[in-house]
């Protein structure tokens, strides 16, 4: 179908942020060259960079500038020739060598930074992006305030950390109170991508921009919502770390939470970090604890098996590399959870996510309740579709909504409409910025609207943790289940919903 999308400039709201350097610290590694570069150099073409910002690599690599920058050079444009001007872009990077619990990295980097501040006029302010294992955040934190790093004098210094925060809920506070030592939450920036992308930031524009939608988001009207985030790869080259986590802390604890507490929280009193972040702290509070219920009723695990299709063979989990024979960690979760507030009273929220599933989707499904009575005999109720709202998040960015019309003809049928929009389709917005372009600017700006605050990922450990104990013990009310790969998951998982009466949407 058609769709018409105005774009008003005047109520556009496009900040560019001022001067400062950002410091990525495991510079050589994936996803520095994958994500980071790349959206570094998008922000730079897009008019989105001060002149004033430099990026200062830190890994242990030994590099010359010269060497790293002929890699950033590679990581953002390939075998292509840079323009003068990319070129001058590229002449903005330099690299610091060393060792991440030595002193000594951190005297270099210090001194690369006040030649960075007099060359580019920083300011001294710096941006710390720490692309490192979980293990590595407080001793590299610990490091930057022994070398005064830190210190906001005249300047400012922020720090970004990428999951997991913790492994279970102790070991978050534990990362917590260890970083405190030295940085404070106005300095602390926990990044999840998933909060970056165009149409997790859009559930609340829907949502709160538009009056047709928010007097029906309530127990009264919606039945129950659906949130699906599924893989077709397997875990790859990630064994060694996956192993360890499992789909629960992978993607459910972090990313699939943050996500229901956009779709169910409370309109915050404006959308600046302390209001919007009291509300989804309030949410992850508000949602039935795991412990009060029977965790066979609410929680199914899996992992995939060997594909029975012939034409997409793959092997079992237990088999990939650096997998152990007998590893019973969790590549598909199924989960029904309620929130125990005043909108959300016994309305079930259905969160799976898996590896080795039959594609790679992500997106939110929200059925309304049927109608009461139908007035078109001898149509009953039960015969029309109820109206399901979708936000796909991956990989067609965009929404969708069914109504039930009638069908052209002068007989009474009816019919469903499909009515879909896609970012891509539109010339406005066919070059959507990548998640971590709209969190690293949000980090330079000093906006923690889209990071996740310390007392979310608190909550969010202490609500799964009878479920991690639980599977940890390997206790039989929640024994692991199987799934051919590529298949849509273990069949134990269509109980959760109310006992087989629905279905899940087809992945």
């Amino acid at each position: 179908m058609n769709v018409s999308y105005n774009f008003r400039e005047e109520l556009c709201i496009d900040h560019t942020p001022g001067a400062g350097a950002i410091v990525i610290f495991g510079a050589s590694g994936d996803l520095t060259k994958r994500k980071l570069l790349p959206a570094i150099f998008s922000l730079f073409k897009r008019g989105l960079l001060s002149p004033k910002v430099a990026v200062v690599g830190v890994a242990r690599t030994a590099m010359t500038h010269e060497e790293f920058r002929q890699e950033v050079q590679t990581s953002i444009l390939g075998t292509q020739e840079p323009t003068a001007e990319e070129a001058a872009f590229i002449e903005r990077f330099s690299y610091v060598a060393g060792q991440y619990t030595e002193a000594s990295t951190y005297v270099a980097l210090r001194d690369e930074l006040e030649r960075v501040a007099e060359a580019h006029c920083t300011g001294g302010n710096a941006l710390f992006y720490l692309a490192m294992p979980p293990e590595l955040f407080e001793p590299i934190v610990r490091e930057l305030h022994g070398a005064q790093l830190l210190e906001e004098v005249g300047s400012w210094s922020r720090v970004i950390i990428e999951k997991p925060f913790g492994h279970d809920l102790e070991s978050a506070i534990a990362l917590d109170a260890a970083l405190k030592q030295y940085i404070t939450e106005e300095q602390t920036y926990r990044i999840d991508h998933y909060l970056g992308k165009e149409t997790v930031q859009n559930i609340l524009m829907l949502r709160f921009a538009n009056a047709i939608f928010e007097p029906l988001w309530n127990r009264k009207y919606i039945e129950r919502v659906e949130i699906t985030v599924a893989e077709e790869l397997g875990v790859e080259k990630r064994a060694g770390y996956y192993d360890g986590a499992g789909a629960l802390r992978d993607m459910v604890q972090n990313h699939m939470i943050q996500v229901l507490s956009l779709i169910a929280m409370e309109p915050p009193a404006s959308f600046n970090a302390d209001d919007y972040r009291d509300e989804i702290a309030k949410l992850i509070s508000s949602i039935r604890g795991l412990h009060r219920q029977n965790l066979s009723d609410i929680s199914v695990r899996g992992q995939y098996v060997e594909s029975t299709t012939e034409d997409r063979p793959a092997v079992e989990y237990r088999k990939e590399e650096n997998v152990p024979p007998t590893s019973m960690t969790e590549t598909y979760v199924a989960l029904k959870l309620f929130i125990d507030n005043w909108r959300w009273r016994d309305v079930p929220f259905y969160l799976r996510t898996g590896k080795r599933l039959p594609k790679k989707s992500s997106e939110i499904a929200i059925t309304f309740k049927p109608i009461p009575h139908s007035i078109f005999k001898p149509f009953h109720a039960k015969d029309f579709n109820q109206n399901v709202l979708v936000l796909r998040m991956q990989p067609n960015e965009g929404m969708g909504l069914s109504l039930e019309v009638k069908s052209p003809g002068s007989k009474l049928s009816v019919n469903t409409l499909e009515m879909n929009f896609s970012y891509s389709d539109s010339m406005a917005l066919s070059d959507i910025p990548d998640a971590y372009e709209r969190l690293i600017l949000d980090g330079l700006l000093g906006d923690q609207t889209l990071f996740v605050r310390n007392d979310a990922v608190e909550k969010s450990w202490r609500l799964f943790k009878p479920l991690l104990e639980a599977w940890a013990r390997n206790d039989e009310e929640t024994p692991l289940c199987f799934y051919p790969a590529f298949s849509e998951g273990p069949t134990e998982a269509e109980e959760l919903l109310e006992g087989g009466s629905w279905r899940w949407r087809e992945i």
